[in-house]
């Protein structure tokens, strides 16, 4: 089978993404008055939650439409769809580098945030919900692929602790950019926190909840926009590097001694033995490492992807195809770069931290060239890029993700709501200090 008809197959997947992104930018952004502030609800959420309904592993009413094996296409295009995106956010943080580098510290230190899940999720696991050794899995971190394999190599994932990281990577897939974007709301909303601070945090989950949550802030402070992506994307970055070490050498051993402290022997064994949550009956796998596909497949992947992005560019914010289309042209390129980069550089990166990396370097102040890659770059919209991300992630949902997400039941559900409030509020407080601490 030639490259073009191989990525081609899956054209179901592309006709889902392109329509229910089509009506998610047309419903468009969605202010609900709550409280004191305001709820923003972004066309990435409508996406998701339509993708998810037509998916044949969550409901069978659509499987006329897109049918069971259709979706095993789905996964390996959230990566590639998030390179484009990954380029514009690697753009943002090259033009603003000598801002970043003067908050450096608190970039460094509002990982240490994270810990916010012991102050804020843990006690409640242990105490107010009578959860057992499930709620260290579940409260050690923000549960994202890094997380998982800390908790699979140290105690397995058929475990209690496993029980616990699984269920909240699931719920976290299936309600961690809604979740993230009404934090970023309710923040907002309470006033008194530095913006830089605020887009710090964004970037402590995935990428799906970065977007969501620094959308929600570029719509709300729309005069800070450009400081607000550059943040939440450098912030992102180094999250991802410095989180396996936090979480290893801090939150576990933290977390392994509060238990020891919180619960006494004859409790912890009768809950462990009664409560802990039990998935045998559920195939609990690792997330598969993502696919290396050949330099030609990522190519003509990368040129669909960017022609959707147009389309979404178009329907949601009115920029004729004309000025966008150089724009993303370039994204295009930045990308495939780091693709190129990932495969003959042996330096082990994947894809996205070289797309990253690229995106930066040539729009550093210093870089020739840089003010007119910074202009084209500026008629492709930040949000348009995620929509059809979380078109792919709603129907990249498995049976597995489903059956998980059906038992691990209520109180995992609420623990899963604290540790995201932890986490965001952590980091927000942690770099909100340090930024004070620094006088700027």
């Amino acid at each position: 089978m030639s490259v073009f008809a191989r990525q081609i197959k899956p054209w179901r997947i592309y006709l889902a993404v392109v329509v229910i992104g089509v009506i998610a930018e047309l419903i468009g952004i969605r202010k609900i008055p709550f409280g004191i502030g305001t709820i923003l609800l972004l066309p990435l959420l409508y996406a998701f939650l339509m993708a998810a309904l037509i998916n044949p592993n969550v409901t069978r009413r659509f499987d006329w439409l897109i049918r069971r094996e259709d979706t095993a296409a789905a996964p390996p295009l959230i990566g590639v769809a998030l390179m484009p995106f990954i380029a514009k956010l690697g753009t943002a943080v090259g033009p603003a580098i000598e801002t970043i580098a003067k908050a450096g510290p608190a970039l460094l230190l509002q990982e240490l945030g994270n810990l916010g899940t012991i102050l804020f999720a843990f006690p409640l696991g242990v105490w107010g919900l009578r959860m057992g050794r499930e709620a260290i899995g579940a409260t050690f971190s923000i549960a994202r692929e890094v997380g998982l394999a800390v908790i699979d190599d140290r105690y397995g994932l058929k475990s209690a602790e496993g029980t616990g990281v699984m269920g909240v990577y699931v719920l976290g897939t299936l309600f961690g950019t809604f979740v993230f974007s009404i934090l970023a709301s309710g923040f907002v909303s309470v006033g008194g926190f530095d913006p830089r601070a605020l887009a710090m945090a964004c970037g402590v989950g995935s990428g799906s909840m970065m977007a969501a949550c620094a959308g929600v802030l570029n719509e709300s402070m729309p005069r800070l926009q450009d400081e607000i992506t550059a943040f939440a994307a450098a912030s992102n970055f180094l999250t991802g590097k410095t989180g396996f070490y936090a979480a290893l050498f801090i939150a576990l051993p933290v977390l392994e001694r509060l238990y020891a402290v919180m619960v006494s022997p004859s409790t912890r064994g009768r809950r462990e033995q009664e409560r802990a949550i039990k998935l045998d009956s559920v195939a609990v796998e690792t997330p598969a490492h993502k696919e290396k596909f050949g330099v030609f497949d990522s190519a003509l992947m990368l040129a669909i992807l960017c022609c959707i992005g147009l389309i979404m560019n178009r329907v949601g914010h009115g920029i004729p195809l004309a000025e966008g289309v150089t724009g993303m042209a370039v994204l295009g390129l930045i990308a495939m770069v780091g693709v190129l980069l990932a495969r003959f550089v042996p330096l082990h990166l994947p894809d996205i931290a070289w797309t990253s990396l690229v995106g930066i370097l040539v729009t550093l102040p210093w870089t020739p060239g840089s003010t007119w890659v910074v202009a084209q770059v500026k008629a492709v919209n930040f949000l348009t890029l995620t929509t059809p991300v979380l078109g792919f992630a709603g129907l990249a949902l498995t049976r597995m993700e489903i059956d998980i997400a059906k038992q691990v039941g209520w109180k995992l559900a609420v623990v899963a709501c604290f540790v995201f409030f932890g986490t965001y509020a952590g980091s927000v407080l942690v770099a909100q200090l340090v930024l004070h601490w620094q006088g700027n």
